[in-house]
């Protein structure tokens, strides 16, 4: 079953612990400033006097952050890590429509062969009937021979399926991370595709709600206005409170110092700009990103239709009537009605019919999984079975 399937290849495995990693910078981004305490000590190595005492100084300090400069940096981190994880779900995204991909080629292979080797097993029953006809005087050796050389196509098909087949087999093993492919590796789903009950507008809606693509430009631009007022709020001064105790012989003291940072030059002018501009630089890409989730629905949903609608045609019309005219015209040859031309000719017929049907049905398949990558749905997963 392609549900079945895991989704995560080593690469996905590696931005997993990416995510984290950069989850880990939110507890980071919200410690708080440590404080400082310092000792200071004089004439401790001679004799304490009246007019040479020894005197010890202690010292604890902190810095004060102004302008919600924690706040800020708590919301830039959070919004890279929501961010972070949107890009995460769009490779998975990504992963997810090459596996759906490579598993349609397989399951289109494996019909393919299957029709092959039925068509060699029924068309070989035709050639040893031709056979006996011949014998029997009742066929030209001409005629049977022609037969048999027909017989060397259908061979060559089955022989062609069956590496067709075991190549889609081993890119599918390879995708859902078999190290080492094996010939026993099957699959099960249904050849004909199904039809989406839903509309394009409301897929393009899901689109622009769900796309992990979007999702991480629309979170762009909410680290980029994090990151903005982040710079605005460094360029505040940040005091620092200093209290001290002071022993001078039998004398004790106390007191305080308040240091803040004149910012007369630095005003942190530089990142301001640059956050700014990376802020306008967001926006743009989320406009882009926007743009181009709703011409990939577009062209999906083109896809979908026009392939459905092919697909739908030999399903229900081409496929049943290439069966007529080869039963009719293999009934005729058998009784003499028709010549041996025309009868290969019908078969040629029904053999590029089914061919031309099973790529129809692949190719509607893919278009779903294109759709449904394209509008971040499982437009797929209700009819695999």
């Amino acid at each position: 079953d392609l549900h079945s399937f895991p989704t995560r290849r080593s690469s996905d495995l590696a931005a997993e612990q990416n995510l984290q990693a950069v989850r880990a910078q939110e507890i980071q981004a919200g410690v708080r400033q440590n404080p400082n305490f310092g000792i200071a000590a004089s004439d401790i190595s001679e004799p304490s006097s009246v007019n040479n005492p020894y005197s010890y100084a202690f010292q604890v300090s902190r810095l004060f952050e102004r302008g919600q400069k924690r706040k800020w940096r708590l919301q830039d981190a959070d919004a890279t890590t929501s961010q972070t994880d949107a890009q995460l779900q769009d490779s998975i995204r990504q992963t997810e429509l090459a596996i759906k991909t490579a598993f349609t080629h397989m399951l289109i292979a494996k019909a393919s062969l299957q029709l092959s080797s039925a068509s060699l097993k029924d068309f070989g029953h035709e050639v040893d009937i031709a056979h006996d006809r011949f014998k029997a005087g009742d066929l030209g050796k001409l005629d049977y021979e022609r037969l048999d050389l027909q017989l060397s196509d259908f061979e060559s098909d089955q022989a062609n399926d069956i590496i067709n087949l075991r190549q889609a087999s081993d890119q599918l093993q390879t995708l859902i991370g078999v190290e080492s492919p094996t010939q026993d590796f099957d699959i099960t789903g249904d050849v004909v595709p199904p039809t989406i009950t839903e509309t394009k507008d409301q897929l393009l809606q899901t689109a622009l709600t769900r796309h992990p693509d979007y999702a991480a430009a629309r979170l762009g631009v909410a680290a980029a206005d994090a990151n903005s007022r982040l710079a605005i709020a460094n360029g505040t001064a940040d005091p620092t409170l200093e209290g001290e105790f002071d022993l001078t012989g039998p004398e004790r003291s106390a007191g305080f110092n308040v240091n803040i940072p004149i910012r007369i030059f630095d005003r942190n002018q530089g990142n301001k700009e640059t956050a700014r501009f990376q802020a306008d630089a967001s926006r743009l890409t989320e406009t882009a990103a926007r743009y181009q989730v709703i011409s990939d629905v577009d062209q999906a949903w083109i896809g979908y239709v026009q392939a459905k609608r092919l697909s739908d045609r030999y399903g229900q019309h081409y496929l049943d009537e290439s069966h007529d005219v080869l039963s009719i015209a293999q009934f005729a040859f058998e009784h003499g009605g028709i010549a041996l031309i025309d009868y290969l000719d019908a078969l040629r017929d029904a053999r590029s019919t089914a061919l031309d049907a099973l790529n129809a049905y692949q190719q509607t398949w893919l278009a779903i999984h294109q759709l449904s990558a394209a509008s971040a749905s499982n437009l797929d997963r209700k009819s695999v079975v």
